[in-house]
């Protein structure tokens, strides 16, 4: 493996087990990207061969590239044109004529991100495009380096002039990976820097997350729907669940995830951006500014802990040695790259509160594992249940609340529970569900985020990003639990993989007379 491979391995997150992308899914874009360059930093790692080429291979096989459209690879690994373009072939089999079109003017520059003769050779090849592709000075630069490099590749860019819009109405704009610090004062540095070298409508901080159609499908729910928007409120929702369940371990990431963790990888962000656009208030616009307005304000009505109440409120645990599918794994501290007595968690359950109209005592319990029994990731909002049940108690002893369950992957869709007469003389109630599902409806469009995210970015769509105070709040809500766990009397639970984490988890429902929902 290169050093640029394994240092993306390290550094983004990469999910092994979705698919990268449906080559059946085609955008609605009205209208398509003006010619363009998309520079990639980091170009021959893990994420780029992963996730972007075939996401860029299936813009392209849906004619949703410009005519003038080309990437140019940075890297320290010394490859040629050439073993570039044969990667980006490999990395998109489903591909065809059209795309090997596409991938012939493909180019590739080696050196350090930052040092002045890999710049140089970079704007020699934009010249280059410009003059023969005709893309008119327009430029994306998608930084897929380890999060050490971001700050010094937006600076190095700013240094040599490849940050201000050009002649003619021409742009620049950088997109950035996750994790976009490591708390908030990281966060607020990074953050001074890229505004020291571009604006922040050029920045387009990027969570695949954001791309998946599920996801965008809550909007839909709550503000397409006259049915569902006026029980969306504290009224008549009693909890809020959200799970992000993963049956791998942390393979091939081990030395990452030691730097990083659960809250960290996945609820600081994947996790947050879930809970605001599932609860936040109905934009006065669906665009860039009605709808992150609406989640900056949702994330502020979190209520933030101190470090007291982040200690009671949360249980962090780690994976020991178990079962999953029938295999036996070993534990995290047995993983590659994993200190023998690492602390670090890889399991997190949590109760938050939203203190403002609309949620004002409505607990949001937020939990998300690694070598869980099964891959999920789901919002469920679990409805009060009626005042007064007049059939007795034997005759609705199999009836549970109703709940509206978000399935946001892998088996995407939507499933209300509610109660229903058994049939029989007698007159017995149960629950049953109501279930739709996202590949029955809509057959291929369900793919992984990414080749929607580039088209947006490509025609200057902000609306599925992500603004720098939406980074600094959800850092603001997590950073309690952080320095809560930095103290050696927290407890980190041990949990059998396989299982659905630590028994304290369950524990922190249960004193609320309430449960996990399995998915």
């Amino acid at each position: 493996m290169t050093p640029d491979a394994t240092a993306l391995v390290d550094g983004v997150d990469v999910d092994d087990h979705e698919p990268v992308v449906d080559v059946k899914h085609t955008l609605d874009a009205v209208d398509p990207p003006p010619p363009l360059v998309l520079v990639v930093f980091g170009a021959s790692g893990d994420l780029a061969s992963r996730k972007l080429l075939p996401a860029i291979a299936a813009l392209a096989e849906h004619k949703a590239l410009p005519e003038g459209f080309t990437v140019v690879g940075v890297a320290r690994t010394q490859w040629s044109d050439e073993h570039f373009r044969q990667v980006a072939i490999d990395a998109a089999p489903f591909a065809g004529h059209a795309w090997r079109e596409v991938v012939s003017r493909f180019r590739y520059v080696a050196g350090e991100y930052a040092e002045k003769p890999t710049f140089d050779k970079l704007k020699k090849v934009l010249a280059e495009a410009d003059a023969k592709l005709g893309t008119a000075g327009n430029r994306v630069y998608y930084l897929a380096t380890i999060p050490s490099m971001f700050g010094d590749v937006a600076r190095a860019l700013a240094d040599h002039g490849c940050n201000a819009p050009g002649e003619g109405g021409a742009f620049a704009r950088i997109v950035v990976e996750k994790p976009f610090g490591r708390d908030v004062e990281s966060a607020r540095a990074l953050d001074a820097v890229l505004h020291s070298a571009f604006e922040e409508d050029q920045i387009f901080r990027i969570d695949h997350y954001l791309g998946k159609e599920t996801v965008q499908n809550v909007l839909a729910l709550r503000f397409g729907n006259a049915i569902f928007e006026p029980i969306w409120n504290r009224r008549y929702v009693d909890s809020v669940q959200i799970t992000v369940a993963e049956e791998l371990g942390v393979e091939h990431r081990g030395g990452f995830y030691e730097t990083a963790g659960a809250l960290r990888d996945i609820v600081q962000n994947h996790v947050m951006q879930v809970l605001a656009l599932t609860l936040m208030e109905p934009p006065a616009t669906v665009d860039a500014q009605g709808i992150r307005d609406e989640k900056v304000k949702l994330l502020r009505a979190v209520v933030i802990p101190d470090v007291d109440e982040a200690v009671i409120n949360a249980v962090r645990g780690q994976y020991a040695a178990g079962t999953v599918n029938g295999d036996p794994v070993v534990g995290y501290r047995e993983e590659e790259g994993v200190d023998p007595r690492s602390r670090t968690e890889t399991f997190v359950a949590m109760r938050l509160a939203v203190d403002n109209w609309r949620w004002a005592g409505v607990p949001v319990y937020i939990r998300t594992g690694k070598r869980l029994p099964k891959r999920a990731t789901e919002v469920v909002l679990q409805f009060q249940r009626v005042p007064h049940l007049a059939f007795g108690r034997q005759l609705t002893r199999d009836l549970r609340p109703n709940m509206l369950q978000l399935r946001i992957q892998p088996d995407e869709g939507i499933c209300l529970l509610f109660g229903a007469k058994v049939p029989g003389e007698a007159f017995r109630l149960r629950s049953v569900d109501m279930d739709f599902s996202y590949a029955a409806a809509f057959p291929g469009t369900t793919g992984g985020g990414y080749e929607r995210l580039l088209h947006d970015v490509m025609v200057g769509d902000a609306t599925l990003f992500i603004r720098t105070d939406e980074v600094e709040r959800a850092w603001q809500i997590v950073d309690p639990f952080l320095e809560a766990w930095s103290q050696d009397g927290v407890p980190l639970s041990q949990y059998p993989a396989g299982t659905w984490g630590p028994k304290e988890s369950d524990a922190l429902l249960a004193r609320e007379l309430r449960q996990w929902h399995q998915p």
